[in-house]
């Protein structure tokens, strides 16, 4: 019934003669894709629509919004970003961040997969209430840049990153359909890159199933459910922002980004000593990711060029 409910809104949007990939204005997210999602198969060629990619190093900042800390009860998680520091710093210029190098703009230049990680911050006081819409995020980022806790950075890369009692029922959090949420954001007048990741404890099944067999769930590379999920949907984003910054430059026929042609693929894998299934290893550690999309004469879902 999902997807007649979307199909019915697509029909609405092209009678009213909207442009669907673009629907969501600066974002990414659009009916198109939510229906294509639906599809497992990852047909359609990719289409460059003249837009900006984001080539050159980028630098990645995280906001850890909500409670992390041990006074949050069963919310409380302070291994997560201290896991996601070792992934953000040994993650860049690697192979699997290099195959967005097949998403050129129209002069030649193309995503390198170069990310600086320039730190994080912790925004406790849910100043923007516990359940974030799509006009929270750039607000998010505006309070952290206004009281000159990270800076104002035209290369960089804000993840807002919610605790498990902070909802998005905007965004389409926790619905299998919807993709990973990245964006534009305007603070003190400049346009900022932000991603969005909801907190895998909110929905386990529907926001990590390469985790449950069978309805049970299987262990994690690095024995955290919720950071192990949410590195895989960070690299998801993150291969979006790269070639698709503006919602404007690589998607196919069908509206899916690179990573929504992989979604939920993860390839030839391997055991880990904890007796977890991964697929690659960045630095001291191992996870499991997903695919992306390699955009060449023989395009198809990979970990590398």
């Amino acid at each position: 019934m999902k997807a007649v409910r979307l199909i019915i809104l697509l029909v609405v949007a092209a009678v009213a003669g909207l442009d669907l990939p673009s629907m969501e204005g600066i974002m990414s997210t659009s009916l198109v894709t939510a229906v294509a999602a639906q599809n497992s198969k990852p047909t359609g060629k990719m289409v460059y629509h003249d837009g900006p990619v984001l080539p050159g190093t980028q630098n990645i900042y995280t906001i850890w919004y909500g409670c992390w800390n041990n006074n949050c009860g069963l919310m409380g998680d302070t291994q997560t970003p201290e896991l996601m520091a070792d992934l953000l710093i040994s993650i860049g210029g690697r192979p699997y961040l290099q195959i967005n190098s097949t998403y050129p703009d129209s002069s030649g230049l193309a995503p390198t997969g170069d990310l600086i990680y320039g730190g994080s911050v912790e925004d406790a006081s849910y100043s923007h209430g516990v359940d974030l819409k799509k006009s929270d995020f750039a607000g998010i980022i505006s309070d952290q840049v206004n009281n000159f806790r990270l800076p104002q950075d035209p290369h960089g890369i804000y993840v807002i990153v919610a605790s498990g009692d902070v909802a998005s029922s905007e965004t389409g959090f926790c619905t299998a359909a919807l993709p990973q949420t990245h964006g534009l954001g305007i603070v003190n007048g400049n346009t900022v890159q932000y991603i969005f990741l909801g907190n895998p404890n909110r929905c386990p099944t529907v926001a990590g199933p390469q985790f449950f067999s069978n309805g049970t769930r299987l262990p994690t590379p690095n024995d955290n459910f919720a950071f192990d999920v949410l590195a895989s949907n960070l690299a998801y984003a993150l291969n979006g922002t790269l070639t698709n910054p503006r919602g404007n430059g690589w998607y196919d026929r069908y509206g899916l980004e690179n990573a929504d042609k992989c979604k939920n693929t993860f390839g030839q894998t391997y055991l880990t000593s904890n007796g977890a299934r991964a697929n690659v290893r960045f630095g001291a550690r191992d996870y499991l990711i997903q695919q992306n999309w390699v955009n060449d004469r023989k395009p198809r879902c990979a970990m590398s060029r």
